[in-house]
C-alpha cells in the first residue's frame, strides 16, 4: 500500500494575487502524517488555519475561494493542483496575503520548483476516494460532470462555449504521472471581450498579458487597444492574427485552454483532502461545477463509507481461527473472533459469526437473545489485537492490554445469525508499544457499533 508524502523542505514564492494585485510571499513546508493541506494566514494575528477542504469553499467567481472564520485564501486552484498531481498528501502553506500569486497563470512554477526537492515517506498510508457507483451533476447552465468508477484516476474535458474563436476543445489525462509535462504548463485563460470587463472593474489587478493568454474573440478599435493596455499597464498591445490572442502569445497546445481548465479541475476536486481512484468527465469546467461536484463526491463517499460491504464472503481469510489462537491467548467462551480477512499498514477486516449457542444468550435475554454491547467491544478489540501482534515479531510472546475506550456508540442491537464486520483503522503510527485505532462494526452493511480504543502492547511471556 501506498505512503503518505510530505515535502523533504520549505519551498517559497513570490508574486502577485491576480484579482487583489497584492504582493505575496508563499513558503510551503512539510507537515505530518495525516495533517493533509492546509492554509496559514501569517500575516494575521494567531495565524489563523485554513483546511483545502471543500466545505470552506465560499466563493468559485473567478477562481476558487476557501474561508474559516472570516478569514480568506483566493486563488488556490493552481497550488491544489500541482499539490495533488505529485502526490503530496501532507503540507502547511504559509501566506502573508489573502490571495496566492499567479505567478505566471499555469501550475507549472510549482511543480518545478516542487521537483527539485526530495518528498519523504511517511508512516500512514494514503486513503483514496473510490465509489462503487457512477454519479452525475449538470448545473444551470448546461455544464455537466460525470464520474464513473475506476481503479485509477484519469480526467476528460470537453470545453465548448458557443464560441466561434475557442471552438470545441478536449483534452485528457490518462495517468496523473504525465502532469508535469502535458497539463503543468498551460497558463489560464480569458476572452477579450471578458478582459475588457474586467480591467474596466478593475477585477484583475495583479493580471497582466504574460500570465493569461488573452483570445480575441471580438473586433476592437485601436483606441479601446491602446486604452486596455494602459489599465494593463503595457506599452502596447497587437493582435496575433494567427492565433486570435493578444501580444503573439502562442498557445503551447492547440487545446491549451481545455488543458487548463483540466489543471483547474484537478485543483478543486484535491480539495476533497483525499486522492480520487475514477475517471473524470466534464463539459465546460468551471469552478462552480467542480466544487459543487466535489461536495456531492464528498457526501457519496460518506454514505458508501457507512453503508459499504467490507469483505468478499468467497475470499480466502487471511487468518483462521485456528491462525487467531496462534496470535491471541483468548479461548472459549471468550475468543469473539472467528476469522481475519485483510491487514494493512494501518488497518485490519476482521470477522464475528453470532451464533444462537453463545452462552450469553441464556440470559441475555431470554426470549429476546441479544449480543451485549460490551461484547461487542470486546470482539472489536480482539481485531485490533490481532492487528497490533501482526506488527511484532514472535507474537506468541506478547499480550495487548486495554487502556482507554472513547467515542462507543451501539447503532443497532446484534442477534443470532448476524455477522458483524469490523474495520479498524489506525488513528495515530504506533509509538512505544501504544496502539490507537478507530472503527465500526457492520452488520449487513450497516454500523452497529463504533469506537476508539488504546491499547498497549507488552512482552510479557517467554
Amino acid at each position: 500500500m501506498l505512503k503518505q508524502k510530505t515535502i523533504s523542505t520549505n519551498v517559497s514564492f513570490k508574486g502577485f494575487g491576480l484579482h487583489t494585485g497584492k504582493e505575496v510571499d508563499l513558503f510551503i513546508e512539510p507537515a505530518e502524517p495525516n495533517y493533509g493541506i492546509q492554509f496559514s494566514r501569517v500575516d494575521l494575528d494567531s495565524h489563523p488555519i485554513i483546511p483545502a477542504s471543500v466545505e470552506y469553499v465560499t466563493d468559485t467567481k473567478r477562481s476558487t475561494t476557501i474561508e474559516k472564520n472570516g478569514v480568506k485564501v483566493v486563488t488556490v486552484e493552481h497550488l491544489l493542483s500541482a499539490l495533488y498531481a505529485l502526490g503530496i498528501d501532507n503540507a502547511l502553506i504559509k501566506i502573508n496575503s489573502e490571495e496566492l500569486p499567479i505567478l505566471d497563470g499555469s501550475a507549472a512554477p510549482y511543480v518545478e520548483a516542487l521537483k527539485q526537492i526530495d518528498f519523504i515517506e511517511q508512516s500512514a498510508s494514503k486513503s483514496y476516494i473510490s465509489l462503487n457507483k457512477s454519479i452525475t451533476y449538470k448545473d444551470e447552465s448546461g455544464a455537466e460532470i460525470l464520474y464513473v468508477p475506476a481503479e485509477e484516476f484519469t480526467l476528460s474535458v470537453v470545453l465548448d462555449y458557443s464560441n466561434k474563436v475557442l471552438g470545441t476543445q478536449y483534452a485528457e489525462l490518462r495517468q496523473i504521472d504525465h502532469y508535469a509535462e502535458e497539463i503543468a504548463s498551460c497558463k489560464t485563460f480569458v476572452l477579450l471581450s471578458e478582459l475588457e470587463y474586467l480591467a474596466h472593474s478593475g477585477l484583475i489587478k495583479g493580471g497582466d498579458i504574460d500570465n493569461a493568454i488573452v483570445i480575441v474573440d471580438k473586433k476592437i478599435e485601436e483606441e479601446a487597444l491602446r486604452e486596455l493596455a494602459k489599465m494593463l499597464g503595457k506599452e502596447e498591445l497587437k493582435i496575433n492574427i494567427q492565433g486570435n490572442t493578444l501580444n503573439n502569445c502562442e498557445l503551447k497546445y492547440i487545446n491549451e485552454p481545455a488543458r487548463h481548465k483540466l489543471l483547474d479541475l484537478i485543483g478543486d476536486l484535491a480539495l476533497l483532502g483525499k486522492p480520487l481512484k475514477g475517471h473524470i468527465i466534464a463539459k465546460k469546467p468551471g469552478h462552480n461545477l467542480n466544487t459543487s461536484f466535489a461536495r456531492i463526491l464528498k457526501k457519496a463517499m460518506n454514505e458508501q463509507e457507512k453503508s459499504k460491504p467490507m469483505y468478499d464472503l468467497t475470499k480466502e481469510p487471511l487468518y483462521d481461527i485456528n491462525e487467531i489462537e496462534n496470535m491471541l491467548p483468548h479461548r472459549y467462551p471468550f475468543l469473539l473472533i472467528d476469522k481475519i480477512m485483510e491487514i494493512t499498514d494501518d488497518g485490519i477486516i476482521g470477522v464475528k459469526n453470532v451464533t444462537k449457542n453463545e452462552p450469553y444468550f441464556q440470559g441475555h435475554f431470554p426470549g429476546n437473545p441479544v449480543m451485549p454491547g460490551v461484547l461487542q467491544i470486546e470482539a472489536m478489540a480482539q481485531t485490533g489485537g490481532v492487528f497490533s501482534l501482526s506488527k511484532v515479531e514472535d507474537p506468541h510472546l506478547y499480550s495487548t492490554y486495554f487502556m482507554k475506550i472513547d467515542n462507543v456508540k451501539f447503532k443497532r442491537k446484534v442477534i443470532p445469525g448476524d455477522t458483524i464486520v469490523f474495520d479498524l483503522k489506525l488513528i495515530s503510527p504506533i509509538r512505544r508499544g501504544l496502539v490507537h485505532m478507530g472503527g465500526k462494526g457492520y452488520v449487513n452493511g450497516q454500523v452497529c457499533i463504533e469506537a476508539e480504543m488504546l491499547a498497549q502492547v507488552v512482552k510479557d511471556r517467554g
